[in-house]
């Protein structure tokens, strides 16, 4: 009896021990509600993405209550030289658009169908003109352009002829790539750069090619939209030839029940069609091809774009269908939310390297579960990724005999490839998946997850990389030590295109940057040795990657606190050089378009400007004067050019040069030109009185320390001239000085005549006159003084353009002859012991090649102030005790050393720069003009206010010169916004609506900043 009571006593289905142990174990922390509601709607449906990074650098991300968007971006701040994440600003369909915004978004929205918030947003592919498509919950999509700003768009489709209903709300989206560089059998190819391979103790950096994969829109600046709605409508909103939008569309699948209708869906490029994976609400699996044809002429006929009309259609075939609802091997369902996808993606088909075979795309998906339950019963969260594979598998071959007994003619047939999704192995991961990105070009996949770490796995193998450290072979600065430090819990990630970066939306809905961080000891302590080569080749790998077709402004946060004493900026441009093959030896060149296209040069110094700036109205150190200067040339040749040219679209109907206040802006880079040239020519008059720079001249064994030397004077004027391609810039703007010259004795002339002639009409009567000739008199008249001023400008420099010019050429020439002397003759010495090998086409060949090899070298150490070669010790003898006395003999130097040099902002020292600071003077960046930052008053003297933001008015000094940018582009006196580049902090008047046609042109054509950064409003007093 007492046994069976004992038996009744004991729980036969429980464990006594594991339910005191889990009694005794602290309750798991239960996951916030927003999450769960994030969950939520990620299984509801898959386009939601609320926070996006664009490659231009524009941060957008849905506001709190869904009815606008706000911007942000990256900025260097210009007191503290620190990056930071800038205050946002908002954008709502129901505010007016810019002024220099699309005719067609002038209509405004109808109230009635403004309240729909927006759930996703999506960039498209290009830099110089970004996209951001934005969709609302009914499905209808407002395409934002940020041509000239980083937070302020404008509209150029709205969202009005779009219908409207639950069923038009969109499951997934994507944009088509931009056409890229193409080989020699003219197929556009992709250039993955990286990685870098260690040599011995350097660093070589390679590419990979691969086919790129299409479609393309016929424009290969253009992209198109493709977006996928729940009722299986497939539609594509693209450009036309005239730059209007149109919309076509295409049924995908036949909705007739809510089970059918499609929640998740994904695209991608693959084989010069589209390849979309589809998951409908009854748990099945699609994947459809569809192709798209643009009704464009054959290939053969030689027929200009823009002159035919677009007219695409499309066409689908399903490829293959499945089950995703199934649970794995030893996977159970952990609730009714397990069973609903949070993710989607599809991956094209890629080889691993260009050596390997093509794998077949791959569909990946995502379940993400998280306990509502604190009980320890309930497991973990954790995410479910699960793949297929779109393979082609040949059919199973009959017997002949059985094949002959079903042909009535005894032939067999060949059975057709059947296309199936073979499911393979899943992955599971303890965390909620927030977030899936794909990288270098498909070929990686960075999970984002809810706690704020990330996690990255190629494609091919689901490995995970960069988890451990490899300085052999770098792909990523994570292989060298580079971390996220700040895990910060969020319900949203987007990574920055360089993938050095990301921005968080938290669970306050407020947005945080994290960005790769370097652990080092003691912050003021430089790299050293292999460290400091390893952490400057990822840093060179990520550039090099990003290209000059997206934003590496992050890339520059990351590096900033690392790269500090001029020695380490120095060696980290020579190995931007080497990784984004940068020609820098110009030495030979006669024409510039080379030069000036040099868009990896612009980049190096940029890089190098960003790295020497020290904040504003702060001495600048010699790499950031040299910098500077350079890129400045380079933009008023640039400026120069646009004015005196015009696209073939607008030869006839627009000339920018009959524009008065394109003559203005020619005439302000006119007089900042002829200050430069003056300015280093005084440079160089100071080196002439230098007893130790004529000592070092005439000592061989002292002439190393010349290039120190210089630096420390932060005298750039000497490396401007040795270099060969800031010599190019300089040689480039002396014959626009010339060609602007003439052009101004044409065009007076011609104005002179055309007023005599009036004159002499003005005898006859009136109602002989006409009003068209009286238009063009009217014109003729306003052009008359800007012209006068123009050639004013140029006659009235204190050096002579074509003087300098000279000076240059020649300097230019007998640097070419100390090359040819010089590496001859290491070049005879190497081919004489190779001499009986090699023919003399070969020897010929290995001569030009070495000699250019050297010669870039050598160009390469001036441009990074090293000291030059043995045999410009000669040339530079006789530049100093010859050619330069000479030069200084037909000039007053008294008049050069006394001249106002304010607008160059490269002489100031720091008393000079303390008064500035206190009048809050700046130089317009893009007219060469002074501004002036004014106080916030309700009226200023001789001015008035407009919105509580001050208005100064123009000044004028005693010579004429207009400060704070009165008139020529628009902006200045009547601006109550500034432009700031974001990169070099550089200032510019914002413009004015109602432009005319000249100057806007010129406008358009100067998006970005002379560094290469993007612009970014701010109000005049913040700025």
């Amino acid at each position: 009896m007492g046994s069976a009571m004992a038996l009744d006593e004991v729980d036969l289905f429980g464990d006594p021990v594991m339910d005191n142990t889990l009694a005794g174990l602290p309750p798991r922390p239960l996951p916030s509600k927003l999450l769960l509601q994030r969950l939520d709607e990620l299984r509801a449906g898959g386009c939601c993405q609320a926070i996006a990074w664009s490659r231009q650098g524009t941060i957008a991300n849905i506001a709190k209550d869904g009815m606008s968007i706000e911007l942000r971006f990256l900025r260097c701040n210009p007191d503290t030289c620190e990056w930071e994440l800038s205050e946002p600003s908002s954008w709502s369909p129901a505010a007016p658009s810019p002024p220099t915004a699309a005719p067609s978004s002038d209509t405004p929205a109808p109230t009635a169908l403004a309240a729909a918030p927006f759930v996703h947003l999506a960039w498209g592919p290009a830099f110089a003109h970004p996209e951001l498509a934005a969709f609302d919950s009914l499905g209808r999509v407002t395409l934002l352009s940020f041509a000239s700003h980083l937070n302020r768009p404008y509209t150029v489709r709205r969202w009005d002829t779009d219908a409207v209903g639950d069923l038009h709300a969109v499951a997934g989206c994507y944009w088509l790539p931009i056409g890229g560089p193409s080989n020699k059998q003219n197929k556009q190819i992709l250039l993955v750069n990286g990685p870098a391979t260690r040599r011995q103790s350097e660093y070589v950096y390679e590419h990979q090619l691969y086919p790129a994969s299409g479609p393309w829109h016929p424009n290969p600046a253009k992209s198109a939209l493709f977006c996928v709605s729940k009722n299986g409508a497939l539609k594509l909103c693209y450009s036309q030839t005239n730059g209007r939008l149109e919309l076509t569309e295409l049924e995908l699948e036949s909705v007739t029940s809510s089970d059918e209708l499609i929640t998740h869906a994904s695209l991608c490029s693959d084989k010069h069609s589209l390849l979309l994976a589809l998951a409908t609400a009854s748990g099945q699996l699609r994947v459809v091809r569809a192709t798209v044809s643009w009704g464009l002429p054959p290939s053969d006929k030689q027929v200009p774009l823009g002159s035919v009309q677009l007219r695409p259609s499309m066409k689908e075939a399903h490829v293959a269908v499945t089950s995703w609802a199934q649970n794995g091997p030893g996977e159970q369902a952990l609730d009714g939310g397990m069973a609903q996808l949070s993710h989607i993606e599809i991956l094209p088909s890629a080889p691993e390297t260009p050596a390997h075979p093509w794998s077949p795309p791959v569909v990946l998906t995502v379940r993400s579960y998280a306990p509502q339950d604190a009980s320890a019963y309930h497991q973990e969260s954790q995410s479910i990724i699960e793949r297929w594979e779109v393979v082609n598998d040949q059919a199973q071959v009959l017997a002949s005999a059985f094949e002959q007994l079903g042909s009535k003619n005894g032939a067999g047939s060949v059975p057709s490839s059947m296309t199936r999704l073979r499911n393979l192995d899943p992955i599971v991961i303890p965390k909620v998946v927030v977030a899936v990105s794909r990288m270098q070009s498909d070929r990686l996949l960075c999970f984002a997850f809810s706690d704020g770490t990330v996690q990255y796995r190629d494609r091919f193998h689901m490995n995970e990389v960069y988890n451990e450290p490899n300085a052999n072979s770098i792909m990523s600065p994570l292989q060298v030590g580079f971390q996220y430090t700040n895990d910060t819990p969020c319900l949203q990630v987007a990574f920055s295109p360089t993938n050095c970066s990301f921005a968080q939306l938290c669970e306050d809905w407020t947005v945080k940057w994290n960005r790769l961080q370097y652990p080092v000891g003691e912050p003021s302590t430089p790299l050293q040795g292999d460290q400091q080569r390893a952490v400057l080749a990822a840093l060179s790998v990520a550039v090099a990657a990003a290209g000059t077709n997206q934003s590496c402004d992050d890339i520059l946060a990351v590096a900033r606190p690392l790269v500090r004493t001029p020695d380490v900026i120095y060696a980290w441009i020579r190995e931007l050089v080497g990784a984004l093959r940068v020609a820098v030896d110009y030495s030979e060149e006669t024409h510039h378009d080379l030069l000036v296209r040099n868009v990896p040069l612009q980049l190096c110094l940029s890089i190098l400007n960003h790295l020497n700036f020290n904040g504003d109205f702060k001495p600048r150190s010699f790499g950031g004067k040299f910098a500077a200067l350079s890129l400045s040339l380079r933009n008023v040749v640039v400026i120069i050019t646009i004015a005196n040219n015009t696209s073939l679209q607008f030869k006839e109907k627009l000339n920018p040069l009959d524009d008065p206040e394109v003559v203005d802006l020619l005439t302000k880079s006119t007089k900042w030109t002829t200050d430069l040239l003056a300015w280093l020519t005084g440079c160089l008059f100071e080196l002439l009185d230098d007893p130790e720079v004529i000592a070092m001249l005439s000592d061989s064994k002292r002439f190393p320390e010349l290039s120190s030397y210089i630096r420390s004077k932060n005298n750039v004027a000497l490396h401007l001239f040795l270099c060969s391609s800031t010599r190019g810039f300089l040689s480039a703007l002396c014959r626009r000085l010339a060609n602007i010259e003439q052009i101004c004795d044409r065009t007076i002339k011609h104005l002179e005549d055309h007023l005599q002639q009036q004159q002499q009409q003005q005898q006859q009567p009136a109602q002989q006159r006409d009003a068209t000739t009286a238009a063009t008199t009217r014109h003729r008249a306003m052009m008359f003084p800007p012209y006068l001023r123009l050639r004013r400008a140029v006659t009235s420099s204190l050096v002579k353009v074509s003087e300098f010019e000279r000076l240059l050429a020649g300097l230019g020439k007998d640097i070419q002859t100390a090359y040819q002397k010089t590496f001859t003759g290491l070049v005879a010495a190497q081919l004489k012991a190779k001499q009986g090998n090699m023919t003399e086409q070969q020897q010929q060949q290995m001569n030009e090649q070495f000699i250019k090899k050297a010669q870039a070298q050598c160009e390469l150490d001036i441009l990074l102030a090293k000291p030059p070669i043995p045999a410009f010790r000669e040339v530079l003898g006789r530049f100093f005790l010859g050619t330069l006395p000479a030069f200084r003999s037909h000039m007053d130097p008294a008049k050069v050393y006394f001249a106002d040099y304010s607008l160059l902002e490269v002489g100031y020292d720091r008393r000079t720069l303390s008064m500035r600071k206190a009048a809050g003077k700046y130089v317009d960046v893009f007219r060469r003009v002074e501004l002036v930052r004014g106080p916030r008053k309700e009226q200023v003297e001789g001015g008035a206010t407009k919105g509580g933001e001050s208005v100064v008015p123009a000044k004028r000094k005693a010579n004429g010169e207009e400060v704070d940018g009165a008139g020529g582009g628009g902006g200045g006196e009547n601006s109550p916004e500034w432009r700031r580049c974001v990169r070099c902090a550089s200032v510019m008047a914002d413009t004015q609506p109602n432009q005319k046609p000249g100057i806007t042109f010129v406008l358009t054509q100067q998006r970005k900043c002379a560094c290469g950064g993007g612009f970014a409003v701010w109000p005049r007093e913040l700025a």
